[in-house]
């Protein structure tokens, strides 16, 4: 567990770890307890995508376990202005103890951690969100209690949260059904992984992802870089929104999860977002706790 690029690259254990040190730190962080685990050490936080959760939850994330940040985005660096990624990961492996970025080629994630020779985390790359899914883990556990018997339903869009979301759910032991139009399936490598588990289901019906599913999961249409395809998005996803007919179809306490930001009258429902807001704002309180799990493991 070198570096968090995707989480193909992990084991169950190595995920479990992490679930369980994230919890610690979530109690830590309640009772008050300071915990220095970066005390001296120096983590840059790399963004060419917009952010909200992700630059919040590392920056605070950084600063509770006593290490400084240092945030670049394209505008302010020389990775805006052509400097090869290989180059940018040589110099900030000379300064910083880790690093974090957010980007759009998952390629640049793997030079990044090729050629700095420090650990990185990918913070979100069109290809996969591994982070936003040990978050989304934890607070099922929180939720649920565990994963085993669990079914996963996911609505939507088979982006890159939907990749992860597979990856993590299988290796933890959940079940996963996902529905999505033809043209807007996972990606083949994340298919192929899937295919070796049984409990792994394909389709184009909503109402078989969500018939008896413990946890229904959606995401929007359109990510960050797709909004010229808004409408032919809204055309291709008509039938798939997470509404209440989805739910009836669910297991008695079905929780809703949501990455955010969130649609609501296009992905969802406004009133099925408002009835599991407390599962869906849970979901993004444990990126700081998950992703302070990662740093304390990668760079501490």
């Amino acid at each position: 567990m070198k570096h968090l690029l995707k989480l193909l690259d992990w084991s169950r254990e190595d995920i479990l770890e992490i679930l369980d040190l994230a919890d610690v730190l979530k109690a830590e962080q309640k009772a008050g307890v300071v915990n220095s685990t970066l005390a001296g050490k120096s983590v840059a936080l790399i963004f060419s995508k917009a952010s909200t959760r992700t630059r919040c939850s590392f920056d605070v994330g950084v600063y509770q376990l006593g290490g400084h940040s240092v945030t670049l985005s394209s505008a302010e660096s020389q990775i805006g202005r052509g400097e090869p990624i290989e180059d940018t990961a040589r110099v900030l492996g000379r300064y910083f103890d880790g690093i974090m970025i957010r980007t759009y080629k998952q390629s640049d994630v793997e030079a990044l951690a090729e050629c700095s020779g420090i650990p990185v985390i990918n913070g979100l790359t069109d290809d996969f969100h591994p982070c936003q899914i040990l978050a989304d883990l934890q607070t099922i556990r929180e939720h649920k209690g565990g994963f085993e018997g669990l079914k996963l339903g996911w609505i939507g869009d088979g982006n890159n949260v939907a990749n992860s979301t597979i990856v993590g759910a299988l290796k933890c032991g959940m079940a996963v059904t996902v529905a999505c139009p033809q043209g807007y399936r996972p990606m083949q490598q994340v298919l192929d992984f899937a295919a070796a588990y049984p409990g792994f289901a394909l389709t184009d019906d909503p109402a078989t992802a969500a018939k008896g599913a413990d946890v229904l999961v959606t995401d929007v249409w359109a990510s960050m870089g797709q909004e010229e395809e808004a409408k032919a998005r809204q055309k291709a996803f008509a039938g798939y929104q997470l509404n209440d007919a989805m739910l009836a179809l669910a297991s008695p306490g079905c929780m809703v999860q949501h990455c955010l930001p969130a649609h609501r009258g296009e992905e969802i429902s406004a009133e099925v977002f408002e009835a599991h807001a407390q599962e869906i704002f849970d979901e993004a309180e444990n990126r700081l706790h998950a992703q302070k799990a990662v740093m304390v493991k990668l760079f501490g």
